[in-house]
């Protein structure tokens, strides 16, 4: 089997500024979320893997075939980009059609295509609409529709829920699903976890234009658990309540702020804290206006890797 993506001390500069940096890794076909902060190298990356930028260093190779100046590659490759790169004055379905014309399709097949596409991604009520007068959700389907309709071998998706509305999120993700049981390889980025662990249990995590950690959701989940949470209680008696949570054994470290009326609490067991909480606060009758557990994101991972553990 080819392999999807095969990078060997692959580096892309922009001038001093490093945005892929020394990455060598081997995907198989199948979903793929990409991970990391904003500026974490995840567009440079994707742009590499579509052929829109050449590696300064290093090689790539996408299906087996060097992406860069390969026409004939790209139309295996579906491309739905960060950023909106429309032509205003065309409707949806124009729009769509023109993009399936340039990837090799003929008019009829086009306009075939264009419209299962668009109907794919839920755009059938307003795809013969100007784009000029579309909100930011009707851009991303229409983007997205345009990545789909020529049938791609690999779907390379740039931070594709970013502007869309709960329930556009929800038939995004359900359509990467979808696309990956019909036998698709995705590619799709993101900076958020639960949204990506929705729709596939394969994860790079990529931080400084490395990729830092590689493996199922389960791994990635146990990396979680190995780093110290901190959670914040805004309560009326902060220091009271953090008398009672001194002697719970899930408990590092505590911070009173009386004049923010908090209590900062670190733990490497937070859904523990959570449960004893209740009875806490109730026993000392102090009352929780507000509970936020801030590390229980992405970035806590970024953080401990990048600190060695610290």
């Amino acid at each position: 089997m080819t392999a999807l993506l095969e990078a060997h001390e692959l580096t892309k500069l922009y001038g001093v500024v490093i945005g892929v940096n020394d990455l060598t890794l081997s995907l198989e076909p199948g979903v793929h979320g990409l991970l990391g902060p904003n500026g974490a190298g995840k567009s440079t990356l994707l742009k590499l893997i579509t052929g829109q930028l050449r590696p300064s260093k290093g090689s790539l190779r996408v299906l087996g075939q060097d992406p860069w100046n390969n026409t004939a590659l790209y139309r295996r490759v579906g491309y739905c980009p960060e950023h909106d790169a429309f032509w205003d004055f065309l409707t949806g379905r124009e729009f769509v059609e023109t993009l399936a014309r340039l990837q090799g399709l003929s008019r009829d097949e086009a306009r075939s295509a264009a419209a299962h596409a668009l109907g794919r991604v839920g755009a059938g009520e307003f795809l013969d609409r100007r784009i000029s007068g579309y909100s930011k959700g009707m851009r991303q389907r229409t983007k997205l529709a345009q990545a789909l309709a020529h049938r791609p071998e690999l779907l390379v998706l740039d931070e594709p829920l970013s502007g869309t509305d709960p329930i556009g999120r929800r038939e995004i993700m359900d359509l990467v699903v979808e696309l990956g049981r019909e036998g698709r390889s995705v590619l799709v980025s993101s900076h958020v976890m639960h949204e990506v662990e929705a729709m596939t249990s394969r994860f790079l995590l990529i931080y400084g234009g490395r990729v830092l950690a590689a493996g199922d959701v389960r791994e990635i989940r146990l990396l979680l658990e190995e780093i110290p949470h901190r959670v914040r209680i805004a309560c009326d008696r902060p220091r009271a309540l953090a008398r009672r949570l001194a002697g719970e054994v899930q408990v590092q470290g505590l911070e009173v702020d009386e004049a923010q009326g908090e209590l900062r609490v670190t733990t490497r067991a937070p859904h523990a804290l959570f449960a004893a909480l209740p009875v806490h606060a109730h026993e000392a009758g102090v009352r929780v206006l507000e509970l936020v557990s801030s590390d229980e994101s992405l970035d806590a991972v970024f953080g401990y890797l990048v600190g060695g553990g610290r």
